[in-house]
C-alpha cells in the first residue's frame, strides 16, 4: 500500500510539473512589509540564465525557459532575502520578498574601514579585471526603445502672402498636422555577439507600436508646397529666404536639379535599407548603451574619470546577489553633471549597480530666437558576474531628453533678375513660434550569456532582412515563446483610436 501511495504522489507531482512547463508563467514581486513592487529583481533559472522584473515588479518565464529549469527558481534583489521557489508551486501569482535584516555597518567599522574616496580608488584600480572588455560572448537579449514627443506650441504666425494658395488657412492647416503629443515603442529580441567594442546582432523578432496618423508625412507636405510654387513662380526666378537679419539666395533651377538627384539617391538608399537599415539602427542603439557604460573613456558618466570633481559618501551597506556591497552616494563639485548612487562589491570592488541622473543640462544653446538644450540624462546599470569571473551587463537603461524652440520671423521672397524695375514678385511672411520637448528611453535585458571563441564570433550571422511588425495596440500574444521584459502600464494601455 505504501508503495502504491508513493507512486501516486510521484505521478501527481510529475503531472503537475509537466502542466507547469507547458505554459508561460507571470508573477509580481512585492515587499512583504510595504506591499510595494520590487523592480529589477533577478529571477535565476540556471547559471548565467534568468529574467529581470520590470519597474512594476512583474516578470514572465516562457514555456521554453521553464523546460530548462531543474526543480527551482531563485529570486534575489538588493536588500531582500534570497527566495527559492519550487517549479511545481510557481504559478501566476504575487510573490512576497522579505527585507533582509543585517548589521553590516558594525562589522565594517571594526575591521579597518575604508573611506568612500578609498573605495572609489580601488574601483578604478580593479576596472580592467572586473570589466574585461575583450571577452567575447553570445547573449540572448531583449531591447526596448520608447520615444515621447510633445509640441507645447506650434504657431507659424501667418502675416502676409501674395500667392493666393499660400493663404492663412493653408498655413494654419499645416500647423494642425503636427501632433501635439506622440509616443513610439520598438521592441526587439535576438542574439547579441561580441564585446563592448565589436558586435553582431541576429534579430529574431521585432515590433513597432505607434499611431500612424501622428506620423506626419514630410514628403506629402513638400510635394504640395512644391506644386504651389511651380504654378506661381517664374522659371528664371530665385527665392530669398530671410529670418531676422540673415538671408540666403536659392536658385529655383538648382532646387529642381537637387530634387532630381535626391530622388535618385532616395531610390538607392531605399534599396539598401530593405536589407540592413533596421538592423543597423538597432545595433547603433545598443552601441550607444555600451558607449555610456561608466568605465568607457567616451562615456558622459565621468564619475570615475573625473572622480576628484565629485563628492562620495558611504551611506550604508546591503546585499546584492548574496554579496555585501557599499552603498555610495555621489554629488558633483562645481559644474560637474551627475548625482546618483553606486553599489560596490566589498570583496572585488566592482560596481554591480549604478543609478545616475543629471543635475543640470548637459548642453544648451540660445541665440537670436533659437533655443536648444539636452536637459534629461539618467539611467540604471546592473551587472552580474559571468563564467569567466568578470562582470557584464544584466540590465541597462538610458533616458535622454531635450527641449527646443524657435521664435523668429521668416520670409520667403521670389525675385526675378530679368524683370525691369521692382524685382520682387511674391512674398510669404511668417512669425514662427514653435516649442517642444523630446524624450527617448532605451532598455536592454540580458537573459542568458555564454562565452564564445573568436572563431564562433566570426561564424555568427546577422538577419539582415528582418523587419519590425507594426502593431496598432499592445498584443500580449505577439511575444509568445520569446523572453522579454514585461511592458509597463503605458505600453499595455497603448491603442490607436481610429
Amino acid at each position: 500500500m505504501t508503495t502504491i501511495i508513493k507512486y501516486i504522489i510521484t505521478l501527481l507531482a510529475g503531472l503537475l510539473i509537466s502542466g507547469m512547463t507547458a505554459q508561460t508563467v507571470s508573477a509580481t514581486l512585492i515587499d512583504s512589509k510595504t506591499q510595494a513592487p520590487v523592480p529589477f529583481a533577478t529571477i535565476e533559472l540556471s547559471e548565467n540564465q534568468g529574467v529581470i522584473s520590470n519597474e512594476d515588479g512583474i516578470f514572465t518565464i516562457t514555456e521554453a525557459q521553464l523546460k530548462k529549469v531543474k526543480d527551482s527558481v531563485y529570486i534575489s534583489s538588493m536588500g531582500y532575502e534570497r527566495k527559492g521557489i519550487l517549479l511545481a508551486s510557481l504559478t501566476d501569482s504575487i510573490i512576497q520578498l522579505a527585507p533582509k535584516s543585517f548589521e553590516l555597518k558594525g562589522v565594517f567599522l571594526s575591521s579597518n574601514p575604508l573611506s568612500a574616496k578609498e573605495v572609489i580608488e580601488k574601483v578604478k584600480e580593479n576596472l580592467d579585471k572586473n570589466y574585461y572588455v575583450q571577452d567575447l560572448s553570445k547573449k540572448k537579449i531583449f531591447f526596448r526603445q520608447s520615444d515621447f514627443n510633445t509640441m507645447k506650441k506650434v504657431d507659424f504666425g501667418f502675416k502676409k502672402s501674395t500667392i493666393e494658395e499660400l493663404n492663412k488657412e493653408l498655413i494654419d492647416s499645416i500647423a494642425t498636422l503636427v501632433p501635439r503629443e506622440s509616443s513610439y515603442y520598438r521592441e526587439v529580441v535576438g542574439d547579441f555577439y561580441g564585446n563592448y567594442r565589436k558586435h553582431k546582432f541576429h534579430i529574431d523578432k521585432a515590433a513597432e507600436l505607434y499611431d500612424k496618423s501622428k506620423d506626419v508625412s514630410v514628403d506629402g507636405l513638400s510635394e504640395r508646397l512644391e506644386t504651389i510654387f511651380k504654378e506661381n513662380v517664374k522659371p528664371d526666378s530665385y527665392l530669398k529666404i530671410k529670418s531676422g537679419l540673415f538671408g540666403t539666395k536659392v536658385q529655383l533651377d538648382s532646387i529642381t536639379a537637387a530634387n532630381e538627384d535626391a530622388n535618385k539617391v532616395k531610390v538607392e538608399v531605399e534599396n539598401a535599407s530593405e536589407k540592413n537599415y533596421f538592423q543597423q539602427q538597432m545595433k547603433d542603439r545598443i552601441s550607444e548603451l555600451y558607449t555610456q557604460l561608466f568605465f568607457n573613456e567616451d562615456s558622459k558618466i565621468d564619475i570615475l574619470e573625473k572622480s576628484n570633481r565629485y563628492e562620495f559618501e558611504i551611506r550604508d551597506y546591503t546585499f546584492i546577489d548574496q554579496e555585501p556591497v557599499y552603498i555610495i552616494d555621489f554629488l558633483p563639485k562645481g559644474k560637474k553633471d551627475f548625482k546618483g548612487t553606486a553599489y560596490v562589491n566589498t570583496n572585488d570592488f566592482a560596481i554591480v549597480r549604478l543609478e545616475f541622473a543629471n543635475v543640470r543640462p548637459l548642453f544648451k544653446f540660445g541665440l537670436l530666437g533659437i533655443r536648444y538644450g539636452e536637459d534629461v540624462y539618467r539611467g540604471k546599470m546592473l551587472f552580474a558576474k559571468n563564467s569567466s569571473g568578470s562582470y557584464s551587463p544584466r540590465y541597462l537603461e538610458l533616458e535622454n531628453g531635450n527641449y527646443f524652440g524657435v521664435d523668429r520671423p521668416l520670409k520667403v521672397i521670389e525675385k526675378n533678375k530679368h524683370v525691369k524695375g521692382r524685382r520682387k514678385q511674391n512674398e510669404l511672411s511668417l512669425a514662427l513660434d514653435v516649442q517642444g520637448t523630446s524624450v527617448s528611453k532605451y532598455e536592454m535585458v540580458v537573459f542568458n550569456s555564454e562565452d564564445i571563441s573568436s572563431t564562433a564570433y566570426e561564424a555568427a550571422s546577422e538577419n539582415e532582412n528582418i523587419k519590425a511588425t507594426y502593431l496598432s495596440k499592445y498584443d500580449p500574444n505577439f511575444w509568445t515563446g520569446h523572453s522579454i521584459m514585461e511592458p509597463n502600464a503605458a505600453i499595455q494601455a497603448f491603442e490607436v483610436v481610429e
